[in-house]
């Protein structure tokens, strides 16, 4: 009888620890992937995923979380419960980091950003995409060139003829509106406030001639509006990259050969043209992003 029960034993905890250890293997060898609820990182998320799909032997997840925002996914990343996802150095710095000071060099706040988060967090920034995704100005191309407007500077020596259009919550922030026109002196001849899906609609029919925008949304290109530069670096950079954690690089290395692929290859214009793919012309993110990594030679 005690033969027969050791024996039982035994063989339960050989079982046991054989199915335990299958079961941390896979675990292992998966890595999750999500994205911020918004085209740009859809696209960028599903260009992560396909690349590492073809790279590696591992299992690629892509994730869906509700309200996928940074306060949502930089404490997931944390905890351990997924894996990367595509973030903007300023948003690091100023909602993560929760610092105030401007660093007007994007290398300098790449850096700085990097540094800290690897230094707090485990959190290890790859080389990023090669755009940078920042708060803009845009005027419609013919006021451009009627009023030779290249920089915002150049917009505030005639804001008194102009009407400015955005957001309700960008008159709001410090880092917007106000300081904006702290920055550069604007003294627009009107404001309005309106729904971001009417700010565009709204220039393109006249009834404003200035909006705030973002640098690589895909609608700059439909309505033929010109970005200006802001001369002052009044706003920080954004420059979009994967952001992995370091023990995942450190258990499958080839996860950092793979996505650093990426490294440089996305400019302003090429992001502002696949989101415009998705928003405009109704294209499923992952067919975007797949066709973008086939012309680059990086799958087939």
């Amino acid at each position: 009888m005690k033969i027969t029960t050791i024996l039982f034993v035994a063989v339960f905890f050989v079982t046991a620890v054989f199915f335990t250890g299958s079961a941390f293997a896979e675990e292992d060898s998966q890595v999750i992937l999500t994205s911020k609820p918004f085209t740009e990182n859809y696209i960028l998320t599903e260009m992560m995923v396909q690349l590492l799909e073809h790279d590696t032997d591992l299992t690629i997840v892509n994730m869906a979380i509700e309200g996928g925002t940074t306060s949502v996914l930089h404490p997931a990343m944390v905890a351990g419960e997924i894996d990367i996802y595509p973030e903007y150095t300023g948003t690091g710095w100023l909602e993560v980091l929760r610092y105030q000071e401007v660093i007007p060099d994007p290398d300098v706040l790449f850096d700085r950003v990097s540094e800290e988060y690897l230094e707090k967090f485990d959190l290890v920034w790859l080389p990023s995409f090669g755009f940078n995704n920042t708060f803009t100005l845009a005027v419609r191309q013919e006021d451009a060139e009627r009023l030779n407007l290249e920089t915002y500077s150049d917009l505030a020596a005639v804001s008194e003829q102009m009407v400015f259009g955005s957001e309700p919550d960008f008159y709001e922030r410090e880092d917007g509106y106000p300081g904006l026109v702290e920055a550069y002196g604007f003294e627009f001849r009107q404001t309005s406030q309106m729904a971001i899906a009417l700010k565009y609609p709204a220039i393109g029919q006249g009834e404003v001639d200035v909006i705030n925008a973002f640098s690589t949304d895909g609608l700059l290109k439909t309505h033929e509006l010109v970005i200006l530069e802001d001369d002052k670096n009044y706003f920080p950079s954004y420059l979009a990259a994967p952001v992995v954690r370091k023990e995942v690089l450190d258990s499958h290395p080839e996860v950092g050969e793979s996505l650093s692929k990426l490294a440089g290859l996305i400019s302003e214009e090429v992001m502002m043209e696949l989101n415009y793919q998705v928003d405009e012309q109704r294209r499923d993110p992952r067919a975007v992003a797949r066709d973008f990594l086939v012309e680059q030679g990086l799958i087939q």
